[in-house]
């Protein structure tokens, strides 16, 4: 075989490599093709923040142009926003769902499972929510999201501080003072991993239970500033 033949044939093969990969992404529908994008785009934002995040890398890893990314979200804003709002909603599922029934020291178990359960599972996804974004506003924050499920506990508090006769009013403060310890035991927790997440659940109910069930019904401040 001359040169000329084997460069023809090499041609040859790399256009069929080249519409096979055109075919692929042919048969890959509207749907599946945005689940992708969501996919590299939740990693790539769990790694390097909306900033360091760019639309031409998330065609590059999709194996797209950048036009189909903006089809799909109308840009990386857009790709992000539906990132946020997928985690959040997951997160407060997982809270929600945890919070069935049983001794109030057990709910406090359960919420404390369900965060930590999440930040193991769904790792990246909280990497997202805990990171600063300049399309926080329009996304939602993880501040947000805590207050959404410390919504969910404050009812539990409530009845609580009926039984003891303290002043229900106040169950908000608490419900966002508790999963607030939780949330930033959490974000803690995410990198070191240590102790298992069974202990941490224990040590932070511990903390919050026991600060509960001393509750002074008018707590007094001891130090010489009053205002």
């Amino acid at each position: 075989m001359d040169d000329s033949s084997s460069t023809s044939s090499s041609k040859s093969k790399s256009s069929a490599a080249a519409g096979t990969r055109r075919a692929r992404r042919v048969r890959m529908t509207g749907a599946e093709r945005r689940e992708q994008l969501l996919d590299i785009g939740r990693t790539l934002f769990a790694e390097r923040g909306f900033e360091g995040t760019s639309v031409e890398e998330i065609a590059a890893k999709a194996g797209v142009s950048k036009p189909v990314v903006y089809e799909h979200f109308g840009g990386k804003e857009g790709l992000y926003a539906v990132v946020v709002d997928r985690e959040m909603r997951q997160l407060l599922d997982m809270v929600t769902g945890a919070l069935t029934a049983g001794h109030p020291r057990e709910l406090l178990e359960q919420a404390a499972f369900a965060l930590l359960d999440y930040i193991e599972t769904y790792t990246d996804g909280f990497r997202i929510l805990v990171r600063d974004s300049p399309v926080a506003q329009s996304t939602g924050t993880f501040a947000s999201l805590i207050s959404d499920i410390a919504t969910q506990v404050e009812d539990i508090l409530g009845l609580e501080f009926k039984n003891r006769g303290f002043d229900q009013k106040l169950a908000p403060l608490y419900a966002q003072a508790l999963v607030g310890m939780v949330a930033l035991t959490g974000q803690w927790w995410l990198d070191v991993r240590k102790p298992k997440k069974a202990e941490v659940a224990a040590h932070l109910v511990n903390l919050a239970w026991h600060g509960l069930d001393g509750l002074e019904q008018k707590p007094r401040l001891i130090g010489h500033r009053k205002n």
